[in-house]
């Protein structure tokens, strides 16, 4: 099913440089609904992941893509930092028809600009992205290199799939009510795997 939006990193290496950098969205996971401390409150968060294109590091002796990623709220109101990203990805805002239920899967494999800053916090330095643009008309762009993944909470069979993501992405989802009641509701299917996903462009990226 898909991941509808309406009206960190789990390691120790670098951080992404800080600048601009032409990356791919390479991952859509859905969180669930996760209960924040701070504001008191549940609310639904998705992670969006992406290749950056012009920086690599050595994993198990193989040159892979950097990545970095940034956890939404699954929210497209006026003032939703998710709503600002995407607008500013596709260089067009969203007309009300799309603000009614906007597929995020629409944006997997896209490219776009990132502009990355560093934080410190705590002593540790962390890579942020500030704010997304979209690429420039006529001008080219990597291939995307990783495997591309999408994981949707509302489709019992993501479950499944669940032990192909990063350790502490899945601790994060399991303390999720969304996961929850899932597992307590349904059975889980077994030998589902990620289907094609197709990256065809438009004069939109999305």
């Amino acid at each position: 099913m898909p991941i509808i939006a309406s009206a960190k990193s789990g390691g120790s290496f670098e951080p992404v440089s800080e600048g601009v950098h032409i990356a791919n969205c390479i991952s859509i996971i859905d969180l669930g609904d996760q209960y924040s401390e701070k504001y008191d409150k549940t609310q639904r968060k998705v992670l969006l992941t992406w290749e950056v294109t012009d920086e690599t590091i050595e994993i198990d002796g193989e040159e892979k893509p950097r990545v970095i990623s940034n956890e939404y709220t699954l929210s497209l109101s006026e003032k939703a930092n998710l709503r600002t990203h995407l607008e500013a990805w596709r260089g067009k805002n969203f007309t009300q028809e799309e603000l009614d239920g906007f597929d995020l899967q629409n944006v997997l494999g896209k490219p776009c600009q990132l502009s990355i800053v560093h934080n410190e916090r705590n002593g540790n330095v962390y890579a942020n992205i500030k704010s997304i643009m979209s690429i420039p008309k006529g001008m080219p762009t990597p291939p995307v290199v990783s495997e591309l993944a999408y994981f949707a909470l509302d489709d019992a069979a993501s479950l499944s799939l669940i032990d192909k993501l990063p350790q502490w992405i899945q601790d994060k989802i399991k303390k999720s009510t969304t996961y929850g009641t899932l597992v307590r509701c349904q059975s889980v299917p077994k030998g589902a795997d990620y289907g094609p996903v197709d990256t065809d462009s438009s004069d939109l990226p999305f």
